[in-house]
């Protein structure tokens, strides 16, 4: 129509958020702050990442089209708290710490997306926001997972749908409206071997999902645990012959902590008690595997702030007998490529 504006062009499936208020919303809920890393997906003409900027937090934002990406650099320059990725979304490698995602991704990979995510235990996700389409928004945020590969994600993450977003509040805007969806890890993530005992009900589970889940509970438990004792415990959870399709996101996330051994969901992990004088010790906890290691150019979790300057030591006051201590060494630079 004469006299207005066109809408800016962008990749396939790409809709850029435009609602202030919305965008401020989604940084808050988040959490990010200082110390915080979050990756903004996406990231278009950065009104999200602006938000994020402005709350003190190391915001990557990640954007495939050149001249957006470009742009972006541009605008966020003289900002040493971001940082310009120009990389695709299915391929990105994601950081080796902790991280929070507060993105408006292109619809059309919301998929990929959640599969990359969510589907490695081994992605130190800590929280997400997103705008997603209407329809994916729900079939992610459903009570009862629809097959093993959303119960998988499900199980381990809840999955809030926060509210509507209307098609209005994008630039260009969709055929449909579009969600605000939450998202942060379960207890289960925390506990040793509370993926792998998801992941093996799962797969017994959902092999016949008429079948009662009780009936695909492991016949052998560690720690000498009696496989009744756990068989009753999952009925008294979820009910006596209870099919794996009727589950819940939150029932299957219980009955796999029921697994581990855990007292309930909501409970921390417990500190090690120290062994009476000449007991064994306890076998320490298999370690983690390691991360993988990325080139210098995709180190986005490093901070390109530079540090804090320490304070020269401080020479003792006279009579005192406090021992002398070497000064203290400077802090090595960081690796900024």
């Amino acid at each position: 129509m004469a006299g207005q504006r066109p809408a800016p062009p962008g990749p396939p499936g790409a809709h850029f958020l435009r609602d202030r208020r919305l965008i401020a919303r989604l940084a808050e809920r988040s959490g990010a702050g200082p110390g915080s890393l979050v990756l903004d997906l996406g990231a278009g003409y950065g009104a999200i990442t602006a938000a994020l900027a402005g709350t003190g937090a190391r915001v990557i934002a990640i954007e495939r089209d050149p001249r957006l990406a470009a742009r972006l650099r541009r605008r966020f320059a003289a900002d040493a708290g971001v940082r310009v990725a120009e990389t695709d979304l299915r391929s990105v490698p994601w950081p080796g710490r902790e991280f929070l995602v507060v993105a408006n991704p292109p619809f059309a990979g919301t998929t990929g997306l959640a599969r990359r995510l969510l589907g490695d235990p081994a992605v130190p996700l800590a929280g997400a926001e997103l705008v997603l389409a209407w329809g994916a928004a729900r079939w992610l945020a459903a009570a009862r997972p629809r097959d093993e590969e959303t119960a998988w994600w499900a199980a381990r993450y809840q999955i809030r749908l926060i509210g509507r977003v209307a098609a209005a509040s994008f630039a260009p805007p969709p055929a449909t409206d579009a969600a605000h969806l939450s998202i942060r890890p379960r207890p289960l993530n925390g506990l040793p071997g509370g993926p792998r005992a998801l992941r093996g009900l799962l797969r017994a589970a959902w092999r016949d999902r008429s079948r009662p889940v009780e009936l695909s509970l492991p016949g052998r438990l560690p720690n000498g645990r009696s496989a009744d004792a756990l068989r009753g415990a999952v009925r008294a959870a979820i009910g006596a012959r209870t099919p794996a399709a009727e589950l819940t996101a939150d029932q299957w996330h219980q009955v796999a902590v029921l697994i581990t051994g855990a007292r309930s969901p909501a409970s921390p992990p417990q500190p090690a008690v120290a062994p009476r004088t000449g007991a064994r010790s306890p076998a320490p906890p298999p370690r983690p595997a390691a991360a993988p290691r990325l080139s210098a150019s995709q180190r986005w979790d490093r901070d390109p702030r530079p540090p804090p300057a320490r304070r020269p030591p401080q020479a003792p006051r006279p009579g005192s007998h406090r021992p002398r201590t070497a000064p203290a060494r400077p802090a090595a630079p960081i690796n900024v490529s």
